[in-house]
């Protein structure tokens, strides 16, 4: 295995793969070597500001070779990297540079624009920009008029220093930084490799953005095998597909709303995916409905269910063997973790209890940038657990889960999701499973409205699918579902249900104006 730090992860592989392809794009491939030596010239630029060891990097492009090199420019010097999800607004980027101090951004034309006429954070001491080539705000374009030094030194980062903080937008309040160590990006990549049985002959199709934890892996997993990444800016399924074919890719990672429409378009067009040899799926659960169909969409294809945290990277997976057997379910936990299911006050979850999911070891994060009271309410010692793991801190997920006879676990809701009527407590999850069985909705989303008689009713928001009518849905929902979960109001969603920066689906928007349109 390579890497000592996330810099040496892309580094140590100048001897054995210096001209081997490191990436992919629509518009050209880089070799390992090539990478090396453009990172270096982003890792000079931010050395002449003065950016060091420990300062923050923004970094706000689109997914691409250029984004790859920018990270590992910053990374080679010491600097840290906050990675911003290239349809972040203006507004979003000057929030993330201002809350994490950064001392640079580097952004492409358009978003340079954006900022220009914008008074940036005081600790921003330069902003470098991409078009065509790299070079500083208020240089000349092609760089000939700026100093840099020769070559960056490398700074070697411990294990335990800070590496990268990844933002996330949670359901209440501005994003907040989820630090990771060098240490929880090495062992998160070391961990998905041997469980997914990575190689150097891996080529992985990237659709998921790099300022997502699972994205981020797939590069990670690669460099550190020597593997190759292919980068798919467009999310199309058929431009996906075509992708597949095109770079004989052998693995490719979706979140649920893009394996529904990728399942959807090769029932209809079959399409011959020879080189693929593995999938995963994570940021949710897919549809029962599609996963009925993923077996003999993808015959020849291990298929992985997984289940992950930013502040743990991945926690659980579910062995292909059992895909068709435990359709839905998150499985048992990857190498190098410790995960639980605790019931508050009481100890562990037994078979057929729920409880909520935490998780210990290497790969929990350092916490939240500048947030220590929040740090210490998500992760800290479990009670529950003292007799097992002593005081060691644990992630708490705010996820039930339930446990199987065979140990194996399946998601159930967020605990703060629950709809609770008639006295039920309902999972959105196994309503919005029922309800796509109907084969009537492409996206559901259910939900609980204020009732004052019931505490709460059922209301879904969905998107057609062919066939559909409200009547025909309700239908369907009052023979499968006792009378208390069949939905009193179903609001259908005109096109596409937005998604977040990682691709899953917007619950918080779709719910707020499923509820206003109520």
């Amino acid at each position: 295995m390579k890497g000592s730090n996330l810099y040496r992860l892309l580094a140590d592989n100048l001897n054995e793969n210096a001209d081997k392809v490191a990436l992919y794009d629509a518009r050209r491939s880089i070799s390992y070597s090539e990478l090396i030596s453009e990172a270096d010239v982003v890792a000079r630029y931010l050395t002449s500001i003065g950016v060091g060891p420990g300062d923050r990097v923004v970094v706000h492009l689109r997914k691409s070779i250029e984004e790859v090199v920018a990270m590992f420019g910053a990374a080679k010097i010491g600097a840290v990297v906050a990675n911003v999800h290239f349809q972040w607004t203006t507004e979003q980027l000057l929030y993330v540079a201002k809350d994490s101090g950064s001392s640079a951004i580097i952004v492409g034309k358009s978003a340079q624009k954006g900022l220009a006429n914008r008074t940036l954070p005081e600790d921003v001491r330069g902003v470098l920009v991409f078009d065509n080539k790299f070079y500083l705000a208020g240089s000349q374009e092609d760089g000939s008029n700026q100093d840099k030094p020769e070559k960056a030194e490398e700074f070697n980062a411990a294990a335990e220093d800070l590496a990268m903080i990844i933002y996330t937008s949670g359901s209440t309040g501005m994003p907040k930084g989820v630090m990771l160590s060098h240490r929880n990006i090495l062992i998160g990549a070391e961990t998905v490799i041997e469980y997914l049985n990575l190689n150097r002959n891996d080529r992985l199709l990237s659709v998921l953005p790099y300022s997502f934890d699972a994205g981020l892996n797939q590069l990670t997993t690669m460099l550190m095998v020597g593997g190759s990444v292919v980068h798919q800016p467009v999310i199309m399924p058929a431009e996906i597909v075509k992708s597949i074919q095109a770079h004989e890719v052998t693995g490719f990672a979706g979140v649920p709303p893009l394996w529904n429409q990728i399942v959807r378009l090769l029932r209809k067009s079959p399409e011959a995916l020879n080189s693929l040899r593995l999938i995963t799926n994570t940021g949710g659960k897919i549809p029962i409905d599609i996963l009925e169909s993923m077996s003999e969409t993808f015959p020849k294809v291990k298929i992985y269910l997984m289940y992950g945290l930013t502040e743990a990277f991945r926690s659980t997976y579910l062995l292909p063997e059992k895909f068709q057997k435990k359709l839905g379910a998150i499985g048992q936990p990857v190498p190098n973790s410790q995960v639980f299911v605790i019931k508050h006050g009481e100890g562990l979850a037994g078979p057929g209890e729920q409880g909520e999911l935490v998780h210990a070891g290497p790969l929990v994060s350092l916490g939240y940038w500048r947030q220590p009271a929040l740090t210490q309410k998500k992760i800290r010692p479990c009670p529950e657990l003292i007799d097992v793991i002593g005081d060691t801190p644990v992630v708490y997920s705010g996820d039930i889960v339930r446990v199987d006879d065979d140990g194996d676990l399946w998601f159930v809701s967020r605990a703060d999701d629950l709809i609770k009527t008639s006295g039920f407590r309902l999972s959105p999850t196994e309503v919005e499973d029922l309800v796509s069985l109907s084969g009537l909705v492409c996206d559901v989303v259910a939900f609980g409205v204020e009732d004052d008689d019931l505490g709460q009713i059922v209301h879904l928001a969905v998107t057609e699918a062919d066939g559909f009518s409200s009547a025909a849905l309700l239908t369907h929902c009052k023979k499968v579902m006792p009378g208390y979960m069949v939905p009193r109001h179903v609001c259908v969603w005109p096109g596409q249900m937005p998604r977040t920066a990682s691709g899953k689906l917007d619950r918080t928007t779709i719910i707020a104006n499923a509820q206003i349109n109520s």
